[in-house]
């Protein structure tokens, strides 16, 4: 069926004459002229096939049939005024769903840091949280899976847009007592080959640490996670470079640490460029910052250590 014909103003003036049962009143109520009313309502009567009205020189009557018509019309009437609440209404941000993803070297130590804060600045929304590879993250992000990605600048998608929220400095841990855990020790740039860990291919992190040193045997010296380049470290296997969020007190016993101020991240908020709520975005970018006051905690201290 064509609705062409039909309007939802059209439908206001028949559900007044149904109120009123008076055109002219009902032409008053709507701001038109009573002809012009009239017209409208036969319009109606004819593309419907259905007489609405019982006119005579006293009063308007509804139809039995009408009777329906004037139903339907002041729920069609409902239903828009519904309509328009929801398109004029100012959503509140991220209401509903807040679908954030990290890297997967940066969301479990992220997200217990920020959770507490996002469900307080956003008591109206569900946080739905992941983690993943920089490519897998992009391509959920891109995909529209995600609202929202944590990821290590620089960010090279033309589709994205992106917002800095901190600086991370890295931290070199190696086995207890040695010498790089030391003041006046190697830094990792300074390390034999040998003894330099990383991560397999696919973390961002892992090109980091390569830009950090001359080179490094990626044959053999990698690891498929954060924690598994701990328990190699923790082994005397070598040493390796994580992020300053990611050692805590509990490494302590296993391992030594220090900063290394002259290697680190930088991480970005990032939204796809097409979503319009860039503002929301900026506002997000800046409590995340305000969640992490630091950058990042620090590492804990070696008894004897210093930064570098």
């Amino acid at each position: 069926m064509n609705f062409s014909g039909l309007s939802l103003r059209d439908l206001e003036y028949i559900v007044g004459v149904a109120d009123l049962a008076n055109f002219g009143r009902a032409a008053d109520q709507c701001g038109v002229s009573q002809p012009a009313l009239s017209v409208q309502v036969r319009k109606v009567e004819r593309w419907l096939g259905v007489n609405i009205f019982e006119r005579s020189t006293k009063r308007v009557y509804i139809t039995s049939q009408g009777a329906k018509i004037v139903l339907q019309a002041r729920k069609v009437l409902k239903e828009a005024s519904v309509l328009a609440d929801l398109g004029q209404s100012k959503e509140k941000p991220f209401d509903g769903e807040l679908k954030l993803g990290a890297i997967a070297t940066l969301g479990p130590y992220l997200f217990p840091r920020i959770v507490t804060g996002l469900r307080a600045a956003y008591p109206a929304s569900t946080l739905l949280l992941s983690e993943g590879l920089n490519r897998e993250l992009v391509h959920a992000l891109v995909m529209g899976e995600l609202d929202a990605i944590m990821v290590s600048m620089p960010v090279s998608n033309t589709t994205l847009q992106w917002h800095k929220v901190f600086h991370e400095t890295f931290v070199l841990i190696g086995p207890l007592g040695h010498p790089a855990t030391l003041d006046g020790g190697p830094g990792w740039q300074d390390l034999p080959s040998e003894e330099r860990l990383i991560l397999s291919e696919g973390h961002c992190l892992r090109d980091h640490a390569l830009r950090g040193c001359a080179v490094v045997d990626t044959k053999k010296r990698f690891a498929t996670s954060i924690s598994a380049l701990k328990y190699m470290v923790g082994a005397g296997e070598g040493c390796t470079l994580l992020p300053a969020m990611a050692v805590s007190d509990i490494d302590a016993l296993t391992v030594g640490a220090i900063r290394q101020p002259n290697i680190g991240r930088d991480i970005a908020l990032v939204w796809r460029k097409s979503d319009t709520r860039e503002q929301d975005f900026k506002e997000l970018a800046t409590l995340l910052n305000a969640l992490v006051p630091d950058n990042a905690a620090g590492p804990f201290r070696q008894p004897g250590t210093g930064d570098q």
